[in-house]
């Protein structure tokens, strides 16, 4: 059974849409992939958009969505980024806490930084799920 992933922030704009694309990028077909946002924005951030492509990551066709208690019913694993108390809480859900700068209103020199940290994470996520390309 392919293992589902729900990334959640506040906005669902920056921090979310980078980790959605690095796990897609990465785990290819071998993970369901979800991002969402409590107070989703209007647009992804034009930053992090720049700081994925530079990595050969195109995130620019994503939109923000509506965090919905229907995404997290169907995630396995749910990754709040700073959306504090807003996901809704599942029985049998895996919960983790990524706290991470925001990188809203920054430069693509300060959101890289992020960017790198958020691969780490992804990549070890990956190991954690035992899911390969």
């Amino acid at each position: 059974m392919t293992p589902s992933v729900l990334f959640v922030c506040v906005h669902n704009a920056g921090r979310s849409q980078m980790a959605a694309g690095w796990l897609r990028h990465l785990a290819g077909d071998g993970v369901e992939v979800r991002s969402a946002g409590s107070l989703p924005g209007d647009r992804v951030n034009p930053a992090a958009v720049e700081a994925m492509a530079e990595v050969g990551i195109d995130i620019s066709a994503q939109r923000p969505k509506v965090l919905t208690t229907d995404a997290v019913e169907a995630s396995d694993v749910v990754i709040t980024m700073g959306c504090g108390d807003a996901c809704p809480v599942f029985p049998g859900k895996r919960y983790l806490d990524w706290q991470l700068e925001d990188p809203a209103g920054k430069g693509v020199e300060s959101v890289r930084p992020i960017r790198d940290e958020i691969e780490r994470r992804v990549r070890a996520l990956l190991e954690e799920l035992a899911v390969s390309r």
